[in-house]
């Protein structure tokens, strides 16, 4: 595969990643409003900058004819970033749950 086949492959998985981020940022946002859950919102904003980082790797290489080195490293930090706070989703409700559990609150209230 060549160099114009290369990209082409690059340009669809891009689309293809930059299409199913946004219905899960979307997602997960709306069970965010829908529930409050700090949770869900940490994960919205998790996987939102996963998705952004995608994009602008791809755009800055693509449009702004970035290098694809300094391209892939923009990519690499919103993805380390939205991986933090992703996993940061998993602890910020149970954290508030045994705050509530200590204060003499039952979990399931």
């Amino acid at each position: 595969m060549g160099l114009h086949g290369t990209t082409v492959v690059l340009v669809i998985a891009k689309t293809t990643t930059l299409a199913f981020g946004s219905v899960l940022t979307y997602l997960s946002y709306r069970a965010f409003k829908r529930t409050g859950s700090r949770a869900l919102r940490a994960l919205s904003a998790g996987i939102g900058l996963l998705t952004l980082g995608a994009f602008l790797g791809g755009a800055l290489h693509q449009l702004a004819d970035i290098s694809f080195a300094i391209s892939v490293g923009v990519q690499s930090v919103f993805t380390a970033v939205g991986f933090a706070v992703m996993t940061y989703s998993l602890f910020t409700d149970v954290v508030r749950s045994q705050d509530r559990t200590r204060s003499g609150a039952r979990t399931g209230d």
